[in-house]
């Protein structure tokens, strides 16, 4: 059944304002109309949807939503119908002044426009050419516009605060696209999943596209399945019916079942029995000054009962192939194994506070607002105790005395 795209106002958010989080799960990989779908059979409005959409004017687009099976699942699949003299091709300002006209919620447009400038990003660096130059060819199509918009607004009306990504799988083989026969990941793919983790995934050919990549990398962060009160399931149908394998993405969305804040760190790990003392430090000292959250050593017995070393190091996912690099670079190591850990934090907070000694800093922990920990910054202590030729520990109990945690 077609739906009539007959401008209306959209007013945004349909829900409340609890904090939701959707989780994408990319068994399968994902494509921009994947990801409406998803959304779409997690609850999004389909009229509040084509609503926003048909306020880009695209004369004659249409949209419509069917249900399908994959592999037994029942899922969403997002369908767009171009009239055959669409004009394919678009460059980048022109999208993004259709998007600013629109009467889309201004979430909904700032979303939208981050992923076609990222797309644009990176097919400038693909081809280069400067980026104003640009011209879109598949997501300058209708059908790609109307995906990246309409993932955009389909977020927009599930009211989804935090967008986070599994590993994100990327197929194998060849596609033929507008260039030619290229390969898999398309070179845009590859540029926008640049630091991100992914697989081989389930099956050959595209399994994820350049518009899933750019709407992940750009509006999204990578973390293993959160902890969360699970509200809503939707999955999302792909094109291709593919033999053994559920050709669908799964969107889990829910609250956060903790307070505090959540994020995703990469945990890299290697044994080292063959490096000096020296040069382990100093590896430490470059870790940690280069982009690494932390980095330590902890002592260990490897192989053929040498004493040796566990050298870790616990870096945002973007920046672990430079981390890896760096730590072959620096070591003697020959492999370095690869966690991705959900890290959960209390809210950090600091304070100075005036102390006998001078001004000192105190490092808060909050839960829910309550501060649940507090401890005096070692750094200015050990500084005030040296200018006061006092002891650092008196130091630190008068920093402690000072605060008042009410």
């Amino acid at each position: 059944m077609l739906h009539s795209l007959a401008p209306k106002a959209y007013t945004g958010r349909e829900i409340g304002d609890t904090m939701a989080i959707a989780y994408f799960d990319c068994y399968c990989g994902a494509g921009g109309d994947m990801i409406v779908a998803s959304l779409l059979d997690a609850g999004a409005s389909f009229d509040a949807l084509t609503d926003a959409l048909a306020s880009l004017s695209l004369p004659g687009v249409t949209a419509r939503c069917e249900q399908v099976r994959r592999c037994g699942i029942a899922a969403s699949r997002f369908c767009v119908d171009v009239p055959p003299d669409e004009q394919p091709h678009r460059h980048l300002p022109d999208i993004l002044a259709a998007i600013e006209a629109s009467t889309l919620s201004p979430r909904a447009k700032q979303n939208a426009c981050d992923v076609f400038g990222a797309l644009g990003q990176a097919e400038a660096k693909v081809h280069g050419v400067p980026v104003e130059k640009i011209h879109f060819h598949e997501v300058g199509a209708a059908d790609s516009i109307f995906d990246i918009v309409g993932a955009a607004v389909a977020l927009d009306l599930l009211g989804i605060d935090e967008i986070l990504v599994g590993p994100i799988p990327l197929g194998s083989g060849t596609i033929r696209c507008d260039h030619g026969l290229l390969p898999v990941p398309a070179p845009a793919t590859a540029e926008l999943l640049t630091g991100a983790i992914t697989t081989p995934g389930p099956a050959s050919g595209e399994l994820t596209t350049p518009t899933a990549a750019a709407l992940f990398t750009t509006l999204g962060k990578q973390t293993p399945l959160p902890e969360m009160t699970l509200r809503q399931i939707g999955y999302g149908a792909g094109t291709r019916e593919i033999e053994g394998v559920a050709n669908v993405l799964r969107v889990l969305i829910g609250e956060p079942a903790q307070a505090g804040t959540a994020d995703a760190v990469v945990e890299l790990n290697a044994h080292i029995d063959d490096c000096s003392g020296e040069v382990l430090g100093a590896t430490l000292e470059t870790l940690r000054s280069s982009g690494c959250l932390d980095a330590w050593a902890t002592p260990a017995v490897g192989k053929k009962s040498r004493p040796a070393w566990i050298l870790t190091a616990l870096c945002e996912p973007a920046n672990a192939a430079s981390v890896e690099e760096r730590l072959f670079r620096e070591t003697t190591t020959l492999g370095i194994r690869r966690h991705l850990c959900q890290r959960r934090k209390l809210e950090r907070l600091h304070q100075s506070l005036e102390t006998p000694f001078g001004p000192i800093r105190i490092k808060l922990g909050l839960l829910d607002g309550e501060v649940v920990t507090a401890q005096p910054e070692f750094a200015d202590c050990l500084a005030a105790a040296r200018s006061h030729n006092a002891p650092v520990k008196q130091v630190i109990q008068a920093t402690k005395n000072a605060f008042d945690p009410n």
